[in-house]
């Protein structure tokens, strides 16, 4: 994999492109910006891409801080660090933004990924779909982030109703007991497939159980003809990522103004 055709092609094909949202979200282009708006005010609201420099970008975050305060929303700033202008992070804690965890953008060939990793011991794979499945899904992620998945999963459920081939949410079952969830979102007329979640119960980890997680959704998107798996990775799951094939190719930091 070419590092730089590979981030050419994930800012091109998922960022500088209006395409549907997460649970009904609407993605638009206004100006030099793509933004997101949610048809709830607690899903994703927040802008994804922007084409700024020196002269544009203020007026650019003005715009976007006065629009969703006009909503009575919260909003996120996806920042990345080959972003322009070199100083957009400070232009948008002067508006009011704060900065969050930084994430690694990890990228990696489908065909570099080894789709036949072993599952540890005592743990199988299933996808699920219903509501049963996905309130085993929240209830994982609940317990490991440390707070409500409930609008994320019911956006999930939404999604698998309007779209089936949209997504895949995977659970690791150990017997009945759920100890891993994660997903893969396959992005129609582009080249990836993202991986998200991926939350172990603390009992669980170093096992295995995320790398067989990531090896099965890798195998779900070759099956459907996908060129690229992305990630954004924390610190705890990049050396198992990187171990696998992936590469970091840039820094996303989200900018959230509450």
């Amino acid at each position: 994999m070419i590092r730089e055709e590979a981030l050419a092609a994930f800012d091109e094909q998922l960022r500088n492109t209006v395409r549907p949202g997460l649970g009904g979200g609407r993605f638009e282009r206004v100006g030099d910006v793509i933004r997101c708006v949610s048809p709830t005010p607690d899903g994703w609201n927040g802008v994804d891409w922007s084409d700024l420099d020196e002269t544009t970008a203020d007026a650019a975050i003005a715009e976007q801080v006065a629009y969703f305060a006009g909503l009575g929303r919260s909003f996120e700033w996806k920042y990345y660090t080959h972003d322009k202008p070199a100083d957009l992070p400070d232009r948008l804690r002067a508006a009011g933004l704060a900065p969050e965890a930084e994430e690694a953008l990890m990228v990696a060939a489908v065909a570099d990924i080894p789709l036949d990793a072993p599952v540890p011991e005592g743990i199988s794979l299933r996808s699920v779909s219903d509501a049963a499945g996905l309130e085993l899904a929240r209830r994982v992620h609940d317990e490991v982030f440390g707070c409500d998945h409930g609008p994320m999963i019911a956006a999930m459920h939404a999604r698998l109703r309007e779209s089936p081939d949209a997504l895949a949410v995977v659970l690791a079952l150990a017997g009945d007991r759920p100890v891993s969830a994660s997903r893969v979102d396959f992005h129609a007329g582009t080249d990836f497939a993202s991986l998200w979640g991926g939350g172990t119960l603390p009992e669980w980890r170093r096992r295995g159980i995320y790398r067989a997680m990531v090896c099965h959704r890798t195998k779900l998107a070759a099956e459907r003809g996908f060129t690229y798996l992305r990630t954004d990775a924390l610190p705890t799951s990049r050396p198992i990522l990187e171990k696998l094939g992936f590469t970091r190719i840039s820094t996303t930091i989200p900018f959230v103004r509450r």
